[in-house]
């Protein structure tokens, strides 16, 4: 029987991990880290989003992008810092509206809600299963904790077929703020009841490692995009292409 892509590379990926640890850890692992929260894109791939917008306005899809999401961040952080909250959804589609006009993009109504709704349509790269799997099965507890509203994350989940898979899905909009707001990497600390340096924090950008790390956790930036490290002061443990290399790190014998 033939697989299809997404399943063959899991089974490959999950194959990968567990021939990469001796026999011994293998039957008795002992993690170097009791928990791991992840920010929502090391396990959500974002790339459908953009392609969407390639369709809706080709050969300007790259540009809006790319503005709207700086534009989507620097909304978060503004809003924070000015204590004018409004949530992840809300600051994403007025960050949309704002780059289309800033691009002097016709943006239909109907546009702006395709777009928005694949936010909701989001699904696991292809290794993070196996991976996370091979996470739960070393002992190690995992959780999100992200920007995202809780009704994002809980979407990405069920598309990805991770029902079962975290122990927490921590949305900072529960708290009124977002990272890398101290009080937002404390969710973690609260919900699992562990120590700092006995959570590892998976990051997606490189603004969050520098955050998490300021907070005190031990940090893996999943690097999927081979950025530099941001000039924050504060840099990662470890890093890595994907969640298998993530799992790895995290399974090894010490």
């Amino acid at each position: 029987m033939i697989l299809g892509r997404r399943k063959f590379l899991a089974t490959a990926t999950a194959a990968a991990i567990a021939g990469s640890l001796p026999l011994a850890a293998r039957s008795v692992m002992h993690p170097r880290f009791k928990a791991v929260a992840f920010d929502a894109f090391p396990i959500l791939d974002p790339r459908p989003v953009f392609a969407l917008a390639e369709k809706l306005f080709p050969g300007h899809g790259a540009e809006l992008s790319n503005a709207w999401r700086g534009r989507q961040f620097e909304y978060q952080w503004l809003r924070a810092l000015s204590a004018q909250y409004a949530d992840f959804w809300h600051v994403t589609e007025d960050a949309l509206v704002f780059a289309a006009k800033q691009l002097q993009l016709p943006l239909s109504a109907d546009q702006r809600t395709q777009l928005m709704q694949a936010y909701l349509e989001l699904k696991a790269w292809p290794e993070v299963a196996p991976a996370l799997h091979a996470l739960k099965d070393a002992g190690v507890r995992l959780a999100f904790l992200s920007n995202m509203t809780a009704r994002m994350l809980q979407a990405g989940i069920k598309n990805s077929g991770l029902e079962g898979i975290f122990e927490y899905v921590l949305s900072t909009d529960r708290i009124k703020t977002y990272k890398p707001d101290p009080r937002a990497y404390r969710m973690a600390l609260d919900a699992f009841r562990l120590d700092r340096g006995e959570i590892l924090f998976a990051s997606f950008a490189g603004w969050d490692t520098a955050g998490a790390k300021a907070f005190g956790y031990p940090t893996f930036w999943v690097n999927r995009l081979n950025a530099p490290a941001e000039e924050l002061g504060a840099f990662a443990d470890a890093s890595g292409h994907d969640l298998a290399e993530l799992a790895t790190f995290v399974t090894a014998p010490r």
